[in-house]
């Protein structure tokens, strides 16, 4: 077996693929302790940060531990990265071929019997449609990720890829030729196979309802960006029923039974597609999650007949059903959709949170569990496989009981490995002096102004990080009333271009200014003089008004707890480690991170954010900043 100290060392076999590699004592060590996991069956958290290189750390020992493993990523994106690069790299490092798959949802496959079955579309979906036509000949795996001049959100692929309802399966004309299987069967036969968590996720609470497991059975599972997974899985183990879902049914029936020019079959298809037009014209006005409880009175009526109206379509289904395969899945869809209705109206059905999801052309019912710990726990402690959690934020200074009680781990053994960069020389933590507490209405205004001085002391870009959509639009209107102040510097803001370009946009100009919430917090890589200043209008603390975080508080209460210091504070330390982890990418980044909230300063959970950017020294004063900036800009110059 590979000595993993010396693969990681000076005289590493990565030097000969990867450039400027150099030697980390973390990720000799991190490698040493997963595959010391991987052989004990046992389970570890890793919080791994930046330049740690924690994906080579676990391949190692995975792909050399000879046991059936799983690697599960936080996004498609990271998977193709990890699957297409990282993979095929250190399998050459090794001097062994390893059998390895790539599986996704399968929604990401190409469906061959429904492509075959698309009738007439939209014409701005014709150059689509016709794309994927063509397509189909060339491709041996059916993942649309390959077809790049088709858009990832094409309405286009709804129509020519399948769900777990309207699957056909084994009765399938195409079954034989099916890219689901194929990349099934391929997964099956692997020794290492590399998923998502949505994936995961779905396999873990089918299992849990009994279904027949699609991940094939594996001896080591190990979870990259961890830190998405508690989340994830609050949302997979509970109910959702939205009213775009319940058009496209009506849809799919309404073109299955044309054929059978029944009238009668035709207005009870009619009277589905008005009961889900009335219930959106009942729904709140205001965008946004609110409590189904306290909207229930004015939805009552419309739920009831929708009810109904899902009944009698369905009795008229089942008497069709034995005509067609495709009209006997629709009559499962319509049942399934009947029993997620009734649990979801039902308020005595289920120990869980109700609350409705408005958007402009469309709503969304859910029942979010209070707690998953005891589901998860349940699922993953079965004593015959290795589980590896890592990220860059999963521990509050090194306390990973935050995140082992959400995921139902109990005492499990915690790692830390921080960051290997100068991070003490190369990064300086800014709070401007003497701004409005983050509830003033002038809190953004002056937080821009804050940050405008900064732009005149660096050449490099500037990243605005905003808790909320509110304020990404007052920064926005400030940077427009104060364009001379941007130094004619390029001004990105997020929802103007998708996010992919935005990004190479803002990494191609070198010096500009993106403005962004949500998304940009996480899985941003910006390296170099590219990006020298990330600020932050508040502490990222989510809504208490959220319904995932009114769940989790809730069952907080319950077991006698305080919520605001076991579950707020914790994820908003987290989130701000993960905003702040966008500045350092490279061992010769460097940059500020200016935090725009007083309360860092005048409230006691303060402290807590500030240790979690250790070892990164401190200050109020705009003169260090500006001293800061001035030495590490010479030194890039005389570079």
């Amino acid at each position: 077996m590979t000595d993993l100290s010396e693969f990681f060392g000076e005289a590493s076999p990565l030097k000969a693929f990867l450039p400027g590699f150099q030697p980390r004592a973390g990720q000799a060590w991190m490698a040493e302790a997963v595959a010391e996991a991987i052989a004990g069956c046992d389970k570890l958290v890793v919080e791994a940060g930046t330049g740690t290189g924690k994906t080579f750390a676990y391949l190692l020992p995975a792909l050399l531990s000879d046991r059936k493993t799983i690697i599960s990523t936080g996004t498609k994106a990271l998977q193709d990265q990890l699957y297409h690069r990282d993979l095929p790299l250190i399998g050459k490092a090794i001097g062994r071929p390893v059998q390895t798959a790539l599986l996704k949802g399968r929604a990401n496959y190409l469906c061959l019997e429904r492509l075959d079955n698309v009738a007439d579309v939209a014409a701005a979906l014709v150059d689509d449609l016709d794309a994927v036509r063509e397509w189909r000949h060339r491709t041996s795996t059916g993942d649309k990720a390959e077809l790049t001049e088709v858009a990832e959100d094409s309405r286009i692929w709804p129509q020519v890829t399948s769900t777990v309802d309207n699957c056909l399966g084994q009765k399938c004309p195409a079954y034989s030729d099916c890219h689901v299987v194929k990349a099934r069967r391929a997964a099956q036969e692997a020794d290492l196979v590399v998923v998502n968590h949505h994936l995961l996720l779905a396999d873990l609470a089918m299992k849990e309802e009994g279904f027949v497991e699609f991940l094939p059975g594996a001896e080591a599972i190990i979870l990259d960006e961890a830190h998405q997974v508690p989340d994830l899985a609050v949302q997979f183990f509970g109910v959702a029923l939205g009213s775009r879902e319940l058009e496209r049914l009506v849809d799919e029936v309404r073109v299955a039974v044309a054929p059978l020019q029944q009238p009668e079959l035709l207005r009870r298809i009619d009277a589905v597609q008005t009961a889900v037009r009335v219930l959106r014209a009942e729904a709140p006005r205001n965008e946004g999650r609110h409590q189904l409880a306290e909207v229930i009175d004015q939805l009552r009526e419309p739920l009831d007949a929708l009810r109904l109206a899902l009944g009698e379509l369905n009795t008229a289904l089942v008497e069709l059903a034995d005509s067609s395969l495709e009209l006997d899945k629709l009559h499962e869809q319509l049942t399934s959709v009947m029993e997620r209705l009734a649990l979801l109206a039902n308020d005595d059905a289920w120990d869980g949170l109700r609350w409705i999801e408005i958007n402009p052309r469309s709503l969304r019912i859910n029942l979010t569990p209070l707690d998953v710990s005891s589901t998860l726990s349940g699922l993953i402690d079965n004593g015959h496989q290795a589980w590896v959690f890592t990220s860059a934020t999963l521990a509050v200074g090194e306390d990973f009981s935050h995140f082992a009680s959400r995921m139902g781990l109990g005492d499990v053994h915690g790692l830390t490995f921080p960051s290997p960069y100068a991070v003490d020389r190369n990064g300086l933590v800014y709070l401007p002096p003497e701004l409005p507490q983050p509830s003033d209405s002038r809190h953004t205004e002056a937080v821009m102004e804050a940050v405008a001085p900064l732009l005149e002391m660096t050449a490099g870009g500037v990243f605005c990080l905003f808790t909320s959509h509110r304020a990404l639009t007052a920064a926005r209107k400030w940077c427009r009333a104060n364009k001379s102040r941007l130094l004619g510097r390029t001004l990105l803001v997020q929802g103007s271009a998708p996010r992919d370009d935005l990004l190479r946009r803002f990494r191609d100009a070198g010096n500009a200014v993106l403005l962004g919430t949500g998304s940009f917090w996480e899985g941003v890589d910006v390296r170099g003089r590219a990006l020298t200043v990330v600020a932050i209008d508040k502490l990222p603390f989510a809504s208490p008004a959220d319904p995932l975080m009114m769940a989790r508080l809730e069952f907080i209460r319950r077991e006698g707890g305080n919520g605001f210091t076991q579950h707020q504070v914790p994820q908003a330390v987290l989130a701000l480690k993960q905003g702040a982890g966008r500045l350092l990418r490279d061992q010769s980044d460097y940059g500020v991170i200016a935090l725009c909230d007083p309360r860092i300063t005048a409230r006691s959970y303060g402290r807590m954010f500030l240790k979690s950017l250790e070892p990164m020294p401190v200050t109020s004063s705009i003169d260090d900043v500006e001293k800061f900036l001035a030495a590490h800009e010479s030194k890039g110059a005389v570079a």
